[in-house]
């Protein structure tokens, strides 16, 4: 099963944890998945993303930075 929403992060980033509790609660009620990638895992993540995390892509596809829209979210799941 691949995962609907992909969170790019990194340790220790707060806007990271905020979007990831606005990803996880937006997934439950509509029953989708997540994934999260650590970019200083992935050196081409890092090079490419470390200015804009956290990134949130829905289905393969760029959809927000920095911050997370649970309406906006919700709204590309549905």
């Amino acid at each position: 099963m691949t995962a609907r929403v992909r969170l790019l992060s990194k340790p220790g980033c707060h806007l990271c944890d905020d979007a990831r509790a606005v990803i996880e609660a937006v997934c439950a009620d509509v029953g989708a998945t997540y994934d999260e990638v650590d970019i200083t895992t992935a050196p081409g993540l890092s090079a490419t993303y470390a200015e804009q995390i956290p990134v949130t892509f829905v289905d393969g596809i760029q959809h927000d930075y920095w911050r997370v829209d649970p309406s906006r979210l919700r709204a590309a799941l549905a």
